[in-house]
């Protein structure tokens, strides 16, 4: 159609299979090309050697290593204003040698000392008409409740609260971000800690969330 400009995303998934990296980033490119993104798919963090004119990077690698050109091909996109977005460990726990890594994404995964628990996560009151979160209040999840250690120039715009835990018990009352924006240079990332296993990802405000931060993030 004449005049429709494409946008471009590229999803680079791997790492750690216990976070499904394939199984989940395909819930989620459909959506993108519903709107309009052209979607290249690696499995490989070599892709971030050739990000320009790349709207937005879908990641979901967890753990794992990266090459330094690797990471400065990735962050020197970030910085020009490519939009970077992911969930759970997938961007929370990436890369773990690589401190820059944690400084683009504003937060790093310590622990999750409960395992897999009911918890709550709730909208930031101030953030309600962010569009990101705009018409959700709270939602309710049984799944990893991620610890995190957090930037505070982050934009936070859902909490969750931890109870006491038998071995940690100054928990107790702390409140963690679960969904949270910031700013790169020119360009924007998005963080939601909530997404574990595919059901998680299923859950409606979970998947809404997710769907808005991709768009978001784009250039």
């Amino acid at each position: 159609m004449v005049g429709v400009t494409t946008r471009r995303a590229v999803v680079v998934r791997g790492g750690w299979e216990g976070h499904s990296p394939v199984e989940a980033t395909e819930l989620f490119i459909p959506y993108l090309k519903e709107n309009g993104f052209e979607v290249t798919v690696s499995d490989s963090t070599a892709a971030y050697l050739e990000l320009d004119g790349v709207d937005l990077v879908l990641q979901c690698v967890t753990m794992s290593e990266i090459e330094d050109d690797h990471f400065k091909g990735l962050e020197a996109a970030i910085r020009r204003g490519t939009g970077f977005a992911g969930w759970h460990g997938g961007i929370a726990d990436s890369f773990r040698k690589n401190v820059d890594y944690s400084f683009i994404t504003g937060g790093q995964f310590i622990s999750h000392p409960h395992g897999f628990t009911d918890y709550r996560v709730e909208v930031v009151p101030e953030q309600a008409d962010h569009p990101i979160v705009e018409g959700i209040t709270h939602f309710d999840v049984h799944t990893e409740q991620y610890y995190i250690h957090y930037d505070p120039t982050n934009t936070v715009l859902a909490t969750t609260t931890f109870e006491s835990h038998p071995d940690y018990p100054w928990i107790e009352g702390a409140v963690m971000p679960a969904v949270w924006t910031r700013t790169w240079g020119e360009g924007k990332v998005f963080v939601c800690t909530v997404g574990h296993k595919l059901d998680d990802l299923e859950t409606p405000e979970v998947r809404t969330i997710i769907e808005r931060g991709l768009l978001w993030a784009s250039k």
